[in-house]
């Protein structure tokens, strides 16, 4: 096995351990939802971008802490920011950096959240017809 293999399954163990106990602190009042907007924000962020889709989860929180929307962005952004050793709101932070900078954003951001998508899924987290 080569070190480049071990420390790539070293991240994807860590993504997947943080995911989970993110996935596991969600109050029992915003679960479905959650799990439906953490289903479509893989899309989102290739479609519209990270920048995008942090600034779109922001504005639908609303500033409520308690709203599906602003546990997910706390979720990315508190997995990014610490990958990235991004300091302050991940946000902000991305506005001021390079384009290399928010590519490999943005490929942490992809990555962490196939892990919340799929922990959601495996909860059954989805609101009826979907």
């Amino acid at each position: 096995m080569t070190e480049q293999y071990t420390r790539q399954q070293t991240l994807q163990q860590r993504r997947a351990a943080h995911a989970w106990a993110c996935v596991e602190q969600v109050p029992a009042s915003i679960q479905k939802k959650y799990g439906s907007l953490v289903r479509g924000l893989p899309a989102l962020v290739q479609s519209d971008g990270l920048g995008q889709t942090l600034a779109f989860l922001k504005a639908k929180a609303g500033g409520n802490a308690d709203k599906e929307h602003m546990v997910a962005y706390n979720h990315i952004a508190d997995w990014v920011s610490t990958e990235l050793q991004a300091d302050g709101d991940l946000l902000t932070w991305l506005l001021g950096r390079s384009t290399a900078d928010y590519r490999r954003a943005t490929a942490e951001a992809l990555a962490y959240l196939n892990w919340l998508k799929r922990f959601a899924e495996a909860k059954g987290w989805q609101e009826e017809g979907q």
